[in-house]
């Protein structure tokens, strides 16, 4: 890490700007919060193409923007198969989740779950909602407050706790509406920023974008399709548990680990909820893989035009794969434009779950549970005092993740254990219209996310050869099965279909 900023005056006003805009923005909304409708959900009345813009936002992430590039420049663009299942995920969650979560006009998704099952499904999945987004959202927040250390040579905690303040701030003020526009504000700034670094990538390297193309291709960093062994092999069943990046593979564990994602994780689920119907929902989520695709394209090129640079300036120090881009920004690109790419890195960095977190808690937990019967005042005021309760734990989890090295995977590991009971659980409340205990459902989420914990330490530390790709698509089925097995024992009472 360098000892002194690598920043001039016109990047630090490019970050200046950027940060008041996103307090600006939040202090916009705040005399519009009048009780958790608003806060939570703006009263739906968010225009569809702004929530279109807010989930690319959501789902793109700190992660994406340093550690897309990070793969393309250590390995190649096969990450790029995941994004096709996670296409094809996009238009189940349209079209089987939103208009369930629409029928039963829920605030959180996980209402759902109560009104199909009973009340324990529901805080089950809440609590596995906050264990999953708050250690996920902690390796996004780390990746960039390491990067924004490594440019403004501030030590990795504040960098953190400045990014953690400034989240709880707009949140805690402004609600899912002043989430929404920042994000709004975030995805174009990072697709603005992204382009730009591309262009001037491109313009670095001594023969254009011909000489990156023969650069990459011949260190193998443009290989896009992993076709695996053919079945006949003798190490087939080995490669295929053990190799996430075979495409059919990939594709599959981009399906149902994005159905995981998009339609059981309320952070993400929580901007589709804020426009007016159930179609307009669907549609927004349809068109989202347009912008995805813009996105990995910019950054995955970035991580191969970065690779080419440096095998031409192979005398320049060279950083860890997972700094490449932040280390690149720092050392190479000229002023201004620094700060560009600075503040999309910044800004990925602060957009948090806050809002959804403290929404599931109010909603799921603290209004049915804990504390009945208080007025609206009250709730939206408990809801602010979450989002910073959940600001300061997700700082932590991020400072107790930069110990960790290739982040990108990270993020992808930790979903890993408790997305799938997450999936399950509400595949058996929208696809299957029989009784099931609301006991066994519990059970079964609990069961099977300690199974997979199991054997991603197992994997890890390789005592077992399983690639951790599986264990959505393990925890996914065997929550069904496990929850239609017992529901028999545990005395089943009729639900809602």
């Amino acid at each position: 890490m360098p000892s002194a900023p690598l920043l001039s005056w016109p990047d630090y006003a490019v970050l200046l700007v950027v940060l008041a805009a996103l307090v600006v923005i939040g202090g916009a909304f705040t005399r519009q919060q009048r009780d958790t409708v608003d806060f939570f959900l703006a009263r739906r009345r968010v225009p569809w193409w702004a929530v279109a813009l807010a989930f690319l936002a959501t789902e793109v992430s700190a992660v994406t923007i340093i550690s897309v590039p990070a793969t393309a420049y250590s390995e190649n663009w096969e990450y790029f198969q995941f994004f096709i299942g996670s296409s094809l995920a996009k238009l189940a969650v349209a079209y089987l989740f939103i208009p369930a979560f629409y029928r039963y006009q829920v605030t959180t998704i996980y209402e759902f779950l109560r009104h199909r099952f009973g009340q324990a499904s529901q805080v089950t999945a809440s609590i596995f909602f906050f264990v999953t987004r708050l250690a996920g959202s902690g390796v996004r927040l780390m990746a960039a407050c390491l990067a924004v250390s490594i440019l403004l040579g501030w030590p990795l905690p504040l960098a953190i706790a400045i990014f953690s303040l400034i989240s709880i701030l707009y949140i805690a003020m402004g609600g899912v509406k002043a989430v929404v526009w920042t994000n709004v504000f975030q995805a174009l700034l990072f697709l603005a920023a992204g382009a730009t670094t591309l262009l001037f990538v491109i313009e670095q390297v001594e023969g254009g974008l011909g000489a990156v193309v023969d650069l990459a291709r011949a260190g193998g960093r443009l290989n896009v399709v992993n076709w695996g062994p053919a079945p006949g092999d003798a190490d087939f069943f080995r490669r295929v548990l053990t190799d996430p990046n075979i495409i059919w593979i990939a594709i599959l564990n981009g399906f149902i680990g994005s159905m995981a994602a998009f339609g059981t994780d309320h952070d993400l689920m929580q901007r589709l909820l804020t426009v007016e119907t159930r179609r307009e929902s669907q549609r927004t989520l349809s068109i989202t893989p347009l912008g995805t695709l813009v996105t990995l394209i910019i950054y995955l090129g970035l991580g191969t035009g970065i690779f080419a640079f440096y095998a031409q300036h192979p005398h320049l120090p060279l950083s860890r794969p997972d700094e490449i881009l932040p280390h690149f920004v720092g050392q190479v690109m000229p002023p201004f434009l620094r700060g560009l790419m600075l503040s999309a890195i910044v800004v990925a960095s602060i957009d948090s779950p806050l809002g959804s977190l403290a929404a599931s808690f109010v909603t799921d937990i603290y209004r049915p549970l804990l504390v009945r019967g208080r007025s609206e005042r009250h709730y939206l005021f408990v809801s602010r005092v979450s989002v910073a309760i959940f600001g300061i734990v997700l700082a932590l989890l991020a400072y107790a993740f930069s110990f960790f090295s290739q982040i990108l995977w990270l993020a992808f590991k930790i979903a890993g254990v408790t997305f799938g009971s997450l999936l399950g659980v509400f595949l058996l409340g929208l696809l299957t219209t029989r009784p099931i205990a609301d006991r066994a459902n519990v059970i079964a989420m609990i069961v099977m996310a300690l199974v997979n914990l199991v054997l991603l330490t197992l994997s890890e530390t390789k005592v077992l050869v399983f690639a951790w790709s599986w264990l959505v698509i393990v925890g996914t089925f065997g929550t069904m099965a496990l929850a239609i097995a017992l529901s028999p024992l545990l005395r089943p009472r009729s639900a809602t279909a």
